[in-house]
This record gives structure tokens, sequence and C-alpha cells, in this order.
């Protein structure tokens, strides 16, 4: 029985040490795995954000760019006729959203899904203003019929992308 005693004089405190320790030693890694993974991504952010800004950046510009006002003033050219008109307005916007499509992954799905709704929308505005007029007339009809129709409109398409796009961009900060 003392020999027990005896080991246990000595074990005990070594057990307890050894326990010890071992709850230091885990603690220690798990804060320095938590550690590392903030860094991750904080240096993460560091990288993505001025991509997503370029992003944002893009989509700006594309909006802008299929706006029916700037698409109209680029594109009218004299002696064009409405039909001539109608498809350069369509192949335009097709060609700039089809160049930032690859864009879309740095924005919210709601994002996207606005603007693909105002390219519909800018496309069904020049269909429609394309069928009040002859195929033939000059081009400045169709552009002006499309402006006008664009003024009876509430609040432009482009505008209301143009605010969401904003505001999501504020998020970011």
């Amino acid at each position: 029985m003392s020999e027990i005693l005896e080991i246990l004089k000595y074990t005990t405190p070594a057990l307890i040490v050894f326990l010890s320790s071992w709850l230091i030693l885990k603690q220690l890694i798990k804060n320095d795995q938590h550690k590392r993974n903030y860094e991750m991504v904080i240096k993460n952010q560091q990288i993505t954000t001025p991509i997503r800004l370029q992003a944002y950046e893009r989509f700006a510009l594309l909006l802008e760019r299929i706006s029916p006002e700037s698409l109209i003033m680029r594109l009218n050219k004299p002696k064009m006729t409405t039909q001539q008109l109608q498809t350069e307005l369509l192949n335009n916007i097709r060609s700039e959203f089809d160049h930032n499509v690859s864009q879309q992954i740095y924005i919210t799905p709601q994002t996207w899904e606005i603007i693909k709704s105002t390219r519909t929308n800018i496309i069904k505005l020049i269909n429609t203003a394309t069928k009040r007029i002859k195929p033939n007339a000059p081009a400045f009809e169709l552009g002006k019929a499309i402006l006008e129709d664009l003024m009876l409109l509430e609040k432009s398409p482009i505008n209301i992308a143009l605010e969401v796009l904003k505001k999501e961009v504020r998020q970011l900060y």
C-alpha cells in the first residue's frame, strides 16, 4: 500500500501537469487556427473587393451604354432606315451584354436579375416603338419614338438598375 501511495505521489502531479499542458496547448493551437482563418479572410477581401468594384463599374458602364439615349446618339446615322436602326440597336445591346455577362459572379443574384430585366425592358421599348413606324421610314423617327416612349415612363429602367447597383456598392462598405 505504501508503494502505491509513493507511486501516486509522483504520478498525480505529473498527470496534472500533463493535462494542464495539453489543455493549454490545445487552446493555443485553436486560437492560432482562428487567427490564420481570419487573416486569410482579410487577405481574400483585399483581393476580391477591387475586383467586385470593377464589376460594378462595368455594369454601370453597360447600363449607360445600353440606355436608349446613348444608343440612339451613337448608332443613328444619316440615311439609315428604321429597320436598320432597330437591328443596330438590338445587336449593340446584345453585344454589350454578352461582353459583360461573366461579371455576374461578383454581384448578388437579385442585382443580376434587375440588370437582365433592364436589358429586356429596353429591348421591348425599342421593339414597341418600331412597330408603330414603317420599316423604311428614316431612322430619326424611330429614335424620336423611342425617346418619347421613354419619357412617358415614370422612371427609366436604366436609372432603377443604376440605383440598385449604387446601393449594393454602398453595402460593401
